[in-house]
């Protein structure tokens, strides 16, 4: 069995628990997947599959190369494809196989990999919480940065200085984020927090491998 499922986020809201507390969770558009592409050690040098997100309406225009590809699995075309990979206990997995959200229970942990909200150039407030300077009239240093290396040695500014620069639209991973509900029959899952992403934008959901509370 393929541990993941694809998806979309959907937007947040809340539910209320059995005690009457505010659960503040994310709805998760989970599926439904096919296997595209089954990987294995002795031809890949991997055990992986290749899943694709069933959308309506499908993408219409495609290369000749990535129509093949999904004519060979036999499967209609996808947007969104991402490979996982198959652990020895996953069993016997083969192309054209189908990824349900039903594989997930309440109270499961599980990992969200999304791409977060692109946010342009950003500076070193914005980017990397930096406190600025005093604020009242005169001081002249508001909202620098401050030094960022010595002038006669090493006469260089080192690498990974925190900087002003590109903020956001990268791969982010939300570990242990608990399965408060499980709508198999809209494709849909319930997780509590905050998910990456724009709503509207695609995740991948996978059982945590890490797990802690």
């Amino acid at each position: 069995m393929v541990k993941a499922i694809l998806g979309k986020k959907l937007g947040t809201t809340q539910v209320f628990g059995e005690n009457g507390d505010a659960v503040p969770v994310t709805l998760l558009k989970a599926g439904p997947c096919v296997v595209i592409q089954r990987k294995t050690a002795t031809k890949d040098g991997y055990e992986a599959a290749q899943l694709g997100l069933v959308e309506v309406p499908a993408p219409r225009r495609l290369t000749k190369a990535t129509e093949g590809h999904f004519k060979r699995a036999g499967a209609n075309p996808a947007r969104f494809l991402r490979e996982v990979r198959l652990d020895e206990d996953a069993g016997e997995v083969k192309v054209g196989d189908k990824v349900l959200v039903d594989q997930f229970a309440v109270d499961d942990y599980v990992d969200v990999i999304g791409t977060s909200k692109g946010r342009g150039f950003a500076g070193v407030h914005k980017r990397h919480h930096f406190g600025g300077g005093e604020g009242a009239h005169g001081s002249m240093f508001h909202r620098a940065p401050g030094s960022i290396g010595s002038s006669s040695f090493p006469s260089r500014v080192f690498k990974g200085m925190r900087a002003a620069g590109h903020m956001g639209a990268s791969r982010v991973t939300v570990r242990n984020l608990r399965v408060v509900q499980v709508l198999p029959e809209d494709n849909a899952l319930l997780v509590e927090g905050a998910v990456p992403g724009p709503n509207g934008g695609y995740v991948m959901v996978r059982k945590a491998r890490a797990f802690h509370k």
